[in-house]
C-alpha cells in the first residue's frame, strides 16, 4: 500500500482531486488531500494574512498529525510552491515528489517572480486589494465546468508574492523527482513549459506528458492515476 498526499492548486481545493482520489483508493492505497487555508472548503478562513507559509504549515501539519511516512507527495500548479516549502520540515518522510504541471521554485523565488513579476514591494495602503480572482480554465466536460466553477474561490495575494525558503536544492534530496506536464497549454505563461523542459533533459527527473490542458485531474483522472501508481515501483 502506498500513501499519497495530493496538494491542490490556486483557487481550488481537495475536490479537484475527487476523481483521482477514488481511483487510487480503489487500487488499495491511502490518499490524503489537505485543504489549504482560505480557499476551497476553508474559504471562510481567508484573510490578507494568509500566505505561502500558511499553506506550507497546512500540509506539514497534515503529514505530521497523521504520522505519514514514505509518502508520494504531489503538488499541483501553485501546489508546487507549497510542497517545495514543506521539504525542510517533512522531506525525510517523502519517497517520491511529483510536480503536476506545477511551479518548481528555488530558494528565494515566489510564484510571481517565476512569472517574471519580480519581488513586489507595494506599500501598505488603506483599501488595498488582497484577493486574486480565479484565472479562467477550460474543461473537456461541460458538467465539470458547471460543478467546479462555483467552487473556484478568490486566492489570497500574499501566497503568490511570498518566496519559498529551502535549505538546499531539491535535486540534492534522496527522494525521486517527477514532473507531469499538460501539453495543450501553459497556464503560467511559460513557467510550466520551462520546468518540464528541465525535467525532460535531466537524468535526476522522471518526465511524463498528458495530452490535455492544465486541468489534468479533472480531464484525465485515469491517466493521472496510472502515472501515480507507477511511481513507487519505478
Amino acid at each position: 500500500m502506498t500513501t499519497y498526499v495530493l496538494v491542490h492548486g490556486a483557487w481550488g481545493g481537495p475536490h479537484q482531486f475527487g476523481k483521482v482520489r477514488r481511483l487510487l483508493q480503489a487500487a488499495g492505497h491511502e490518499v490524503f488531500t489537505p485543504c489549504l487555508t482560505g480557499i476551497g472548503e476553508r474559504v471562510h478562513l481567508t484573510g490578507p494574512q494568509v500566505n505561502l507559509s500558511t499553506h506550507v504549515t497546512d500540509v506539514v501539519n497534515s503529514v505530521l498529525y497523521e504520522d505519514l511516512d514514505d509518502i508520494v507527495l504531489v503538488g499541483y500548479s501553485y501546489g508546487g510552491m507549497v510542497v517545495t516549502g514543506t521539504l525542510d520540515h517533512i522531506g525525510d518522510r517523502v519517497h517520491d515528489l511529483v510536480y503536476l504541471d506545477a511551479f518548481v521554485p528555488a530558494d528565494g523565488q515566489s510564484a510571481r517572480a517565476l512569472q517574471g513579476a519580480g519581488r513586489l514591494t507595494a506599500p501598505i495602503t488603506i483599501g488595498a486589494d488582497w484577493l486574486v480572482s480565479p484565472a479562467p480554465r477550460t474543461y473537456d466536460d461541460p458538467a465539470d465546468a458547471e460543478w467546479l466553477g462555483p467552487r473556484r474561490t478568490p486566492h489570497p495575494a500574499a501566497c503568490f508574492t511570498e518566496a519559498v525558503r529551502r535549505a538546499r536544492p531539491i535535486e540534492d534530496e534522496a527522494f525521486s523527482l517527477t514532473y507531469i506536464r499538460a501539453v495543450q497549454d501553459d497556464a503560467a505563461g511559460g513557467v510550466f513549459t520551462a520546468a518540464g523542459a528541465h525535467a525532460s533533459d535531466s537524468p535526476r527527473w522522471r518526465y511524463r506528458e498528458v495530452d490535455t490542458n492544465h486541468m489534468i485531474p479533472t480531464n484525465r483522472p485515469q491517466v493521472l492515476a496510472e502515472l501515480l501508481l507507477e511511481l513507487p515501483a519505478a
